[in-house]
């Protein structure tokens, strides 16, 4: 019985990573630098692996910014534009990587990012490959088996990990229309076989190839075209043995498929859905072994031992020992690297923190795992499951987690708490008649630049070297700045900056019961933004206003309208590590009940309009399309929970970024709110085509600049945009504004940005009343 791991964090126990590439970027450190502090992280990760006693160490888990740009630069996916960042001899090729990943302004080269959206219904999110109907691949980079060399020169023998070339072309995008992008496998798979033979020649033993889409709904084409491209795989090299990795799913009917390809092992995902063994046993070819993922990669709660004892033995007793793997049930890249990191008492009750596991502890319980089941009566094993119980029975019987008040509050809800407002034609007559917006108003998502002087006073904050006083007359001093600079711009709708909030869910949930924080919780959401998730422990309950202070103190400044800014029961659930012993809906309705009281509250403090975010509605759909509806009627209904208590004449924002809303379009239309804003500048407004071919009634704000890149777009490209944007939607429906909250910015390219889109929604406007 092996041990393996899919992947492993890669932004370093303290961050590391993320540090060395905005130093990188600024011109602070030097790319030498910088790829040292990557090889360090990488030999330190298989170096841990290795002491945990993991068979199988992955290599090829490492990036600089995202495995599926990694995956695109290793095949040569490189478009057109930034052939002349290629030919340009002073830019290397990560240079060119980050190019793609980020935009590039100099020597006259102005080159837009590629487009990124979420890894399927996770928070991270990954660089979209684009091809043509003419797409030539080619090997463009050895980082694959560079990796496994450093590693073996470490004494370290890998399992390279590589996106497999089906799920590959599927995460893409066709970038001209009239062609299936499936149909490129023919020009993709000889580079795959390139790969394949430099690790072959290497002395690779084990390669994991990537396939999360065989937990999706496939296509006919699709299914058929599995069988053939593992088929050439196997041909070309006979002594390869090949792991196909699936996770955050089960594979249901597309279990057969999965167990006829020629592989040597195949992986599933026993935490999300634990069913599919009995049917993988049953139909399992005698000589494919099964890779079992038990400890959970996406949260952070300690494993069962006893539960995950019982599938192994159940499967041990079907195909013996020999034939079976353990491992995590996805890559750890979606957890924090180490529980260890976690000091401070105060912030993380040592009651939770003994239920908790962490990257480093996972890949320690897949190991303790294989002992308990070839040594089960070894004194020490039998006390290591001894205290594993021990820990799940406390949890399960601790007083911390229930709170009657709120589950009866929960129970208490009915059909009017979600639909309390007139109809949205009535609604927005009340509306405009109380705000007076001109035609295509401007406004900001919702943060202002966290600078390092805004950081710092959170962080003497906490530790006490600045009072609580002096605290928020800082921030006061802030906000005031920003209302001012907003004013000078000439925005129409105003934010408050968000000065007080280190992160857009782990601010509401500090001030919310039932969550718990960490210090060093860190895990990556995209290049070097990194998150730190809130624990949701128990049940939820709002014991005090959490924005009113604020909304209402920039709101005296100005007599402009100033937007309350919330995050929404979904993204909070969402972005949270969620306690996994009740259903997510009925937390999701806890969270939403607790979001209603803040925004009632900000509507009497005398805030008319407030923004709810749900960034991720889309990200938290079922793979499967047969389980959205029950999802999407409990998130729908959770957001209007949330919204519904106010006035009509009280006008409710939302956003959303980096989603396909072709197929959800009905639920969107079903929150009701009166404004959406959603990310459209990377893919030049066509995610605009959903909510036009659905007549979408309501109002909303495409995108009009990426905020995910340093650039500062022209006025003309962003006036493009929006008579792109006009040409789809109704004039009298459309607002301005950038892509996302600019917390992540700077204030110089911040109010560049900012004025330059203000001119251009002026310049839309004196169009229009000429014609």
């Amino acid at each position: 019985m092996q041990t393996h791991n899919l992947g492993y964090p890669r932004i370093g126990a303290k961050r590391e990573l993320k540090k060395a590439c905005e130093k990188y970027w600024s011109g602070e450190i030097t790319q030498e630098e910088l790829v040292r502090t990557g090889w360090n992280i990488r030999i330190k990760n298989w170096r841990t692996q290795q002491e945990a006693g993991i068979d199988l160490i992955p290599s090829n888990d490492f990036s600089f910014y995202d495995q599926v740009l990694d995956m695109s630069l290793a095949l040569g996916a490189i478009p057109e534009r930034y052939h002349d960042v290629i030919l340009d001899k002073k830019n290397t090729d990560l240079d060119l990587y980050f190019a793609m990943a980020r935009g590039y302004q100099n020597d006259g080269l102005d080159l837009t990012a590629m487009e990124m959206t979420k890894w399927f219904d996770s928070n991270y999110h990954y660089i979209v490959p684009e091809f043509t109907k003419n797409q030539k691949f080619r090997l463009f980079s050895s980082k694959i088996t560079n990796e496994f060399l450093v590693a073996e020169q470490d004494g370290i023998k890998t399992k390279p990990v590589i996106i497999g070339p089906l799920s590959y072309l599927l995460l893409g995008k066709e970038k001209e229309p009239g062609f299936d992008r499936l149909n490129l496998i023919d020009q993709l798979l000889p580079v795959y076989l390139e790969i394949l033979a430099e690790l072959d020649a290497s002395g690779a033993e084990w390669v994991q190839f990537d396939e999360p889409f065989l937990t999706m709904d496939l296509t006919q084409k699709a299914r058929e075209m599995y069988p053939w491209v593992y088929a050439k795989i196997r041909k070309a090299f006979p002594h390869l043995k090949i792991l196909v990795a699936t996770y955050f799913g089960g594979l249901e009917e597309n279990l057969p498929l999965a167990l006829s390809l020629p592989i040597c092992a195949l992986h599933l995902d026993m935490v999300r859905c634990p069913k599919q063994l009995e049917e993988a046993l049953d139909q399992l070819p005698e000589n494919l072994t099964l890779s079992l993922g038990l400890i959970d990669g996406r949260n952070i709660w300690k494993n069962d031992f006893q539960s995950s004892l019982e599938i192994i033995q159940k499967a041990v007793r079907k195909i013996g020992r020999n034939r079976i793997m353990i491992a995590p049930s996805s890559s750890l890249l979606h957890v924090p690297h180490d529980l260890e990191e976690e000091k401070n008492e105060q912030q993380l009750l040592p009651e939770i923190k003994a239920w908790m596991a962490f990257a480093r502890q996972k890949i320690g319980e897949v190991s303790v795992l294989k002992q308990l089941v070839i040594h089960p009566e070894k004194p020490s094993n039998l006390q290591l499951l001894l205290d594993n119980q021990i820990t799940i029975h406390n949890r399960q019987t601790s007083t911390l987690i229930q709170n009657q008040e709120v589950r009866k509050k929960t129970r208490a809800i009915g059909n009017t708490d979600a639909s309390s407002r007139s109809e949205h034609p009535a609604r927005k007559i009340l509306q405009q008649a109380t705000l007076n917006f001109p035609l295509f108003p401007t406004t900001t998502i919702g943060s202002f630049p966290q600078t390092q002087e805004v950081r710092n006073w959170r962080a003497k904050r906490k530790k006490g070297e600045i009072g609580e006083m002096e605290y928020q007359e800082l921030v006061k001093q802030a906000i005031a700045a920003a209302i001012r600079k907003q004013e000078d711009i000439g925005l129409d709708l105003l934010v408050h900056g968000e000065f007080e909030r280190n992160d857009m869910v782990e601010y509401f949930g500090e001030q919310l019961n039932g969550f718990a924080f960490t210090q060093n919780g860190w895990v990556q959401s995209y290049g070097s933004r990194c998150v730190k998730p809130p624990i949701i422990y128990g049940d939820i309950s709002r014991p005090a206003p959490m924005t009113v202070f604020w909304s209402s103190y920039a709101q005296s400044l100005t007599r402009k309208w100033v937007k309350g800014m919330l995050t929404g029961p979904v993204t909070i659930l969402q972005w949270s590590f969620v306690r996994n012993d009740q259903p997510r809906s009925e937390t999701c309705k806890q969270i939403a009940l607790a979001i209603r009281e803040e925004v009632m509250d900000l509507e009497r403090a005398g805030i008319k309009i407030i923004q709810i975010d749900e960034p991720a509605i889309r990200e938290g759909l079922p793979l499967k399309k047969s389980n959205w509806k029950a999802y999407l009627d409990w998130a729908v209904q959770a957001f209007r929970i949330s919204s519904s208590g106010v006035q009509d004449d009280t006008q409710i924002h939302t956003h959303m970024c980096y989603s396909e809303f072709n197929d959800i379009m009905e639920s969107i239309v079903a929150m009701d709110a009166d404004v959406i804003t959603i990310e459209c500048s990377r893919s030049q407004m066509k995610l605009l085509d959903a909510f036009a071919d659905f007549n979408y009634p309501n109002e909303i704000g495409p995108g009009v600049y990426d905020i995910h890149a340093p650039r500062v777009p022209s006025k003309k490209e962003m006036v493009d945009l929006i008579e792109k944007a006009e040409k789809v939607i109704p004039s009298e429906q459309l607002w301005v504004n950038p892509d996302c909250g600019l917390k992540t910015r700077k204030w110089e390219e911040t109010e560049a940005a900012l004025k330059v889109m203000v001119e251009a929604a002026r310049e839309i406007r004196l169009k229009l009343l000429k014609s």
